[in-house]
């Protein structure tokens, strides 16, 4: 509706622009002969072409218009009249309905061209073009990658990272350029999300992961949860200890609140980019987000069984940790209806005094009845570690991942790691008085 009256109105001012023009020209120039006539007949025969002309141009913009607008699923703003940011305050109701709110999904591509992978499951399982738009950001100038995204037409919007220029690293990290390039282009990236398409919240995937088929279900019934609870600052669909031998498949509906940021497919908004882009690192920028000073003791949820997984050994890191961790794990394959679920059990207070009864409360064995386990119980038990040495020597004996960043394992919360083994529940967790992390242990 609002085209059609643009339209009509740009062809009224243009219809009456003319005809004063040609009125005015008639006034100021009377015919006084044939060869007169003539070239009056010409002028305003060229007149009515610069108008239509006008008005295609005009026509053509306003398609542009909404289209862009239409695949963001909200009306243009131009960038030169900013939105004003949607600040939270705890102590106030949230006046948006967070189900309405768009949630665009931001792929961070670069040189691959298996992206179409990626691209593919998204635009397969996402319930809604509106509500989730796809933004592919892409670094590096790769023409083939650039061919794949443009193949999409318009279901995607391809955005291009501008500086491609080398950059000055010291001396000991030339070989880490490439995470310098990364963190160029996520601050980029973020920045044009939030600061130019004005977006409240975005996903962000990169160019090597596939999604399960309720990633989209999963971030719409955790988005709430984001909106309203200042201890959290992320939901990630990624389990870092998500190998299917560590997994409950059919527990698949159950989240966990961790203090380790997990990445590989998450969801923030816009406070917290205002909160790390002035600060934000040249380069190893997930490590970074890892820290004490940037974490503030927030935590993110993370399921049970991972909504993404990826398929990208080659790469920056060159295949670490792909074969012996990120191959094998487990993307669920079927659908949970997250938004018909009650996630209450993940707020704060709620979940410490359910989660940490249940893991204290489990009986405490030593690793060697854990890997022995000759009655074949299943029922959950707790493994208890004391220090840093202790935890990874665990770890390494039960097939988790043993590095700690900040002194956080990797799924932790308050330093537990919820995971199966041998097809029962178990819990390495510290001291039921745990103090807190020691960034010392990393």
């Amino acid at each position: 509706m609002l085209k059609k009256k643009s339209l009509v109105l740009w062809g009224v001012l243009l219809f009456l622009a003319w005809n004063g023009l040609l009125l005015l020209f008639l006034w100021n120039h009377p015919s006084s002969s044939p060869a007169e006539s003539d070239w009056l007949t010409a002028e305003v025969i060229r007149l009515a072409q610069d108008a239509e002309a006008e008005l295609e141009k005009q026509k053509a913009l306003l398609h542009q218009i909404h289209r862009y607008s239409a695949a963001r699923g909200r009306p243009h703003h131009p960038p030169s009249l900013p939105s004003p940011p949607q600040h939270l305050n705890p102590s106030l109701p949230f006046t948006s309905d967070p189900s309405t709110l768009i949630l665009p999904v931001l792929v961070m591509a670069c040189d691959r061209s298996t992206v179409r992978r990626c691209l593919d499951k998204l635009l397969r399982y996402r319930p809604s073009a509106q509500r989730f738009p796809v933004i592919v950001s892409q670094d590096c100038g790769h023409a083939e990658t650039a061919q794949v995204i443009a193949s999409y037409g318009d279901a995607v919007v391809h955005i291009h990272q501008p500086d491609l220029s080398e950059i000055q690293v010291p001396a000991e990290h030339r070989k880490f350029q490439g995470y310098y390039k990364i963190a160029r282009h996520y601050r980029w990236a973020l920045s044009q999300v939030f600061h130019t398409f004005h977006h409240r919240a975005v996903i962000v995937v990169e160019d090597d992961l596939e999604v399960a088929p309720d990633f989209f279900e999963y971030f719409q019934a955790a988005f709430p949860l984001l909106l309203t609870d200042p201890s959290l600052w992320c939901i990630s669909a990624w389990n870092d200890n998500g190998k299917e031998q560590m997994v409950d498949v059919n527990q698949a509906e159950l989240l966990y609140r961790t203090d380790f940021f997990p990445g590989l497919g998450w969801l923030l908004l816009a406070e917290l980019w205002e909160e790390l882009e002035p600060k934000w690192p040249p380069a190893f920028w997930d490590d970074w987000m890892r820290q004490p000073e940037q974490r503030r003791d927030r935590s993110c949820i993370r399921p049970e069984v991972s909504r993404t997984m990826t398929f990208g050994r080659k790469g920056v890191s060159h295949g670490q940790f792909f074969d012996q961790y990120l191959k094998f794990i487990k993307l669920n394959d079927h659908f949970v209806p997250f938004t018909q679920l009650d996630l209450s059990y993940l707020k704060k207070e709620e979940y410490e005094r359910s989660f940490l009864a249940k893991v204290y409360s489990a009986p405490e064995v030593r690793v060697e009845e854990l890997q022995g386990n000759r009655r074949r119980e299943l029922s959950p038990v707790r493994l208890q570690y004391s220090g840093r040495d202790s935890f990874k020597a665990f770890a390494k004996a039960l097939g988790l991942m043993d590095d700690l960043k900040s002194g956080v394992p990797r799924g932790g919360y308050r330093g537990i790691v919820s995971f199966v083994y041998r097809g029962r529940r178990v819990y390495l967790a510290p001291p039921s008085d745990w103090a807190g992390y020691d960034p010392s242990w990393s």
